[in-house]
């Protein structure tokens, strides 16, 4: 269905694209992939892939690494691109240049988001999108966190004009995202909400504890990685 958004009366049609990144080792989780972490019996890499294309978004590229065999049979199912970065240690940025340049040139604007967000749902895509939408003359949009005991705080996904990429791709290995936005300040539109869920993602097994404390569910590792020891 694509991303349709009312405008003076009339519906356009914004062409919206994702990479959607699970590269990473997982290393203080034991070594073990946090994509695959499981919420409802649904693995996080999965919820990731349900919210976007329930929000409309029309491409996704998914950026394996670190165990992609295992993370590339749960979402193969998907009309997807699957993309093996081949140097995942080079650092998230390298898995971001990777996905943006599998999507299509047709694409209007482009969200990266993280496999290891539990709770993301389309709701929450579309909130962003909605957000871009109303950016005025800025190039990138960023949720950012309300919490009332601590300062706001950037979140994901974040989503930024199409433009942008092909910036990205033609300069600097490590130009993209973050950088970009530390060095635009003036080119980024703060997309403040108290919806925690943007906040929220899985490093650590204090992470897990803090999760299970919060929302009173328990993430749970797939029978294949449940009984290994966490480093």
């Amino acid at each position: 269905m694509g991303c349709m958004f009312k405008a003076n009366g009339l519906y356009s049609r914004m062409t919206v694209g994702a990479v959607l990144l699970a590269a990473g080792a997982g290393e203080r989780l034991g070594g073990r992939p946090k994509a695959l972490l499981e919420l409802g019996g649904v693995p996080l890499v999965l919820r990731q892939l349900i919210a976007l294309s329930g929000a409309g978004v029309d491409e996704v590229a998914v950026v394996l690494g670190h165990h992609h065999e295992a993370v590339e049979a749960a979402v193969r199912s998907f009309p997807i691109a699957l993309v093996r970065n081949p140097s995942p240690d080079d650092g998230q940025v390298s898995s971001v240049r990777l996905g943006l340049a599998a999507l299509s040139p047709r694409l209007d604007a482009l969200i990266v988001a993280l496999a290891d967000q539990p709770l993301i749902d389309a709701q929450d895509i579309v909130a962003l999108i909605s957000a871009f939408r109303r950016r005025g003359d800025a190039s990138m949009v960023v949720p950012r966190v309300i919490r009332a005991d601590a300062e706001p705080a950037p979140g994901n996904p974040l989503m930024f004009d199409a433009a942008l990429r092909e910036q990205w791709l033609a300069g600097g290995a490590d130009l993209a995202c973050r950088k970009w936005r530390e060095q635009h300040p003036e080119r980024v539109r703060w997309f403040d909400t108290d919806n925690q869920r943007y906040g929220v993602d899985i490093d650590t097994p204090e992470d897990m504890e803090r999760f299970a404390a919060s929302t009173g569910h328990r993430l749970v590792w797939p029978a294949a990685y449940a009984h290994e020891a966490v480093a």
